[in-house]
């Protein structure tokens, strides 16, 4: 039997008390829901989300989706886990790694060079090279939003347009959300429910949730990613590319640059553009100083077609959760409250580490 959706205010929602409910249905808060729900069909589970599905202003919707076996070893098991549980999803396009030194698991860039490339990579800045031929790319919002469907269609609640306050001892206080008409969001109802398990599954928002409603101070912290769009021709087929933190892979018929991430952000820090030769831009002063210093390397990011905005607005981003040790993790806060994180590398093992926890509580 499928489970309810309250998508607005005007559902009236009387359930006082779940076995598990999750906080968040992003990435990792809907493939968690899914695996609970295939696990235990029973359980009485409330998925809850503060925007839509997938939520616009989330890391979930910008997120690369980009998978491959370029992992440490301690990490192989899960990534190849999580390719195994993507199925169908990959598009299996390969993901060229792109490198300065020589090392042993590397040949010349020559030998795995296609014309598609001439636009994009400088062979002579970058002459070394490693291919995973059974990488590829997937969209993180479709998989998000089927994993959240097959858990509704399988026994559980969904709550979106909700916002969440952790109060202790399983309880958390739903906000649910509606529009003024001078758009205006607005907490119209406020409802208190129990659960014996509460996962916090939130992004960049779980630890500072987690910090506010348990007094639990964690390690992880948060950055401010842009993703950038290339209007250089790709296809489905064209290989993701990696070289010095950057990643440009093919989306709708052109290529996304996802630039590394130098550092965490400060917490109060509000995301604003760089300038470029004296002009304002969209792109993030540190986004510019990385792409500068990869100009010979990569000569794609001197290309015009590169949309670099006028103000941070142009620019699509979204605050993405930095995990300790930067890989995919769950953790017990207390005995009833879990912190689940996905990441920069949730791509490569996120659906791997949901189904651990979803193993480990059912």
């Amino acid at each position: 039997m499928s489970g309810q959706v309250y998508a607005h205010v005007g559902q009236p929602f009387t359930a006082s008390s779940y076995d598990l409910l999750i906080v968040g249905a992003g990435r990792m808060g809907a493939a968690f829901a899914r695996f609970v729900m295939e696990r235990a069909p029973g359980t009485r589970l409330l998925l809850a989300e503060e925007g839509g599905l997938p939520n616009e202003e989330g890391a979930t919707i910008l997120a690369p989706g980009v998978w491959h076996s370029f992992v440490p070893p301690e990490q192989a098991q899960r990534a190849a886990v999580t390719r195994d549980l993507l199925a169908e999803a990959l598009n299996v396009c390969g993901v060229l790694d792109l490198c300065t030194d020589e090392r042993g698991d590397l040949v010349p860039t020559d030998a795995v060079w296609t014309p598609e490339l001439e636009a994009l990579v400088n062979p002579a800045a970058l002459p070394f090279a490693r291919l995973d031929e059974r990488g590829g790319v997937y969209s993180v919002a479709s998989t998000t939003l089927q994993n959240a469907q097959a858990a509704v269609q399988a026994g559980a609640d969904l709550m979106l347009n909700v916002r969440c306050e952790l109060a202790g001892g399983g309880r958390v206080l739903l906000q649910r959300l509606s529009v003024t008409n001078t758009h205006e969001i607005v907490v119209e109802q406020r409802i208190s429910v129990r659960a014996d398990t509460v996962v916090i599954a939130a992004g960049a928002a779980g630890p500072p949730l987690a910090e506010a409603g348990l007094g639990v101070v964690t390690p992880h912290r948060q950055a401010y990613r842009q993703s950038v769009r290339l209007n250089l021709p790709s296809a489905p087929s064209s290989r993701v590319i990696q070289a010095g933190g950057f990643v440009l892979r093919s989306q709708s018929g052109g290529y996304s640059v996802l630039p590394p991430i130098l550092h965490p952000d400060p917490c109060g820090y509000t995301p604003s553009g760089g300038r470029l030769a004296g002009v304002p831009v969209g792109l993030r002063r540190e986004v510019i100083e990385s792409m500068l210093d990869m100009l010979d390397a990569l000569p794609a990011l001197a290309d015009e077609r590169l949309v670099v905005g006028r103000s941070i607005a142009d620019i699509p981003g979204a605050w993405l959760a930095l995990p300790a040790g930067g890989w995919p993790l769950w953790e017990r806060l207390d005995d009833q409250h879990v912190l689940l994180l996905g990441g920069e590398r949730a791509d490569l093992t996120g659906l791997s580490v949901a189904h651990e926890l979803a193993q480990e509580l059912g």
